[in-house]
């Protein structure tokens, strides 16, 4: 498989080099975690002499042997340079016994510079601050944004290469595959084995048909404002007895696992965030076409949720826009930053369109003095209609930002 440098992550790996922290590559399963912990061992090679790497890939069967806290802590420490700087790179460490014992037993030395990557569903995030007594420094790991799948191919025709992209989806595995199909086959299994598989095992999920149900429905409603009562009564349908509580605890393993991104309503008049009827989005859009299919693609909901993505691949903190009865597609913000933005799948040529008239009304309603956008596919270059900023999708996500 063609392999092609991530360099935002890796050069934020680079910017914590020999800081106190452990730090925590993740996100969602072959998004790219393994090949990044490489690059960054081959930078650390190249720019040291006085580096000591000891990397630990729990795929390899030479580490079959390294199977529990003991044998990790000891195969380290004899592997220790006193005269070097210390790097300690694990890749899948979750496939060690106990391994959060034998991260703090390393850390607590404060002779090694510490990296992980693991398994979303037995190295969650909320589950940091219990794992690891040192403080960590998580860095997350997305599917190929537009202009990586455009580096990847060496693609330069923007219009051409962005519908791909829009079938293709951003999971670099399924690229080594020509045949559509093929591709989708091999999304369908990363979701379904390494995903859903992982939710399963770390809580002892006896109810697959629930767990499964409950993927497909949040699937086929991307972009859509969802309660988690709704939610139970359309899967009691199929004549399963569920209640809320399971359906939002089964919500959150998928969310933790990086399946789903949960985002939360935001009250613009009121400027306070609301705690019920969100939307879901997947970690990439080419999973609802692996496996519902591509009959009766909605480009308005795919187009929405590669933007959501693109917005936290930029670091930004994202809502949905609330203003009275009109929904805003997201508020997004970034320390002192924020921006409004409608995300349509096309607006067409003219500016006296019902579509165009709704989606820049909807913005012209905010007072405050923020950037407004709208995002769609235009085939043109940026322009301003009375204040609000309207780009093209394609476009947008190869800015340099």
């Amino acid at each position: 498989m063609k392999l092609i440098k991530k360099d935002t992550y890796l050069n934020k790996l680079i910017s914590v080099m020999k800081t106190p922290d452990i730090k925590v590559i993740t996100g969602i399963r072959r998004s790219g975690k393994s090949k990044l912990l490489e690059a960054f061992k081959q930078y650390i090679e190249e720019n040291g002499k006085d580096n000591n790497v000891i990397h630990i890939n729990y795929n390899l069967k030479e580490f079959d042997k390294i199977a529990d806290c003991n044998a990790l802590y000891d195969y380290i420490s004899n592997r220790y340079n006193k005269d070097a700087n210390n790097f300690v790179l694990i890749d899948e460490v979750q496939m060690c016994k106990d391994f959060e014992k034998a991260i703090n037993w390393l850390h607590a030395e404060e002779k090694y510079d510490i990296y992980i990557t693991g398994s979303n569903a037995f190295l969650l995030s909320s589950d940091l601050a219990t794992l690891f007594i040192g403080r960590t420094f998580p860095i997350e790991v997305y599917p190929f944004s537009f202009k990586e799948y455009m580096k990847y191919y060496g693609y330069d025709d923007i219009e051409s290469s962005f519908s791909k992209y829009v079938i293709d989806g951003g999971m670099p595995g399924s690229y080594v595959y020509n045949n559509q199909e093929d591709r989708y086959l091999y999304i369908k299994d990363v979701y379904n084995t390494l995903i859903v598989r992982d939710i399963k095992t770390k809580y002892n999920i006896r109810n697959e048909k629930i767990l499964n149900s409950l993927s497909d429905f949040l699937i086929d409603n991307i972009s859509n404002i969802t309660s988690v009562t709704n939610v139970t009564k359309s899967i009691n349908l199929q004549k399963n007895k569920i209640t809320d509580k399971t359906i939002k605890r089964y919500i959150d393993y998928l969310c933790n696992a990086f399946a789903f991104y949960k985002i939360s309503r935001y009250d613009i008049r009121g400027k306070k965030y609301l705690n019920s009827l969100e939307k879901y989005y997947l970690a990439d859009h080419s999973f609802k076409y692996a496996i519902l299919g591509t009959t009766n693609i909605d480009f308005g909901k795919v187009y929405e949720n590669i933007v959501l993505i693109e917005l936290l691949r930029r670091g930004y903190e994202v809502h949905v826009g609330k203003l009275y009865d009109i929904e805003i597609t997201f508020v997004a913000q970034k320390r002192n930053e924020k921006i409004y933005i409608q995300v349509s799948s096309e607006i067409g040529d003219d500016l006296e369109s019902e579509t165009f008239k709704r989606e820049v009304s909807s913005l012209l309603k905010i007072r405050d003095a923020y950037p407004k956008m709208i995002i769609a596919r235009t085939h043109h270059e940026d322009f301003t209609f009375q204040g609000v900023i309207i780009k093209d999708i394609a476009k947008w996500l190869l800015e340099d930002k």
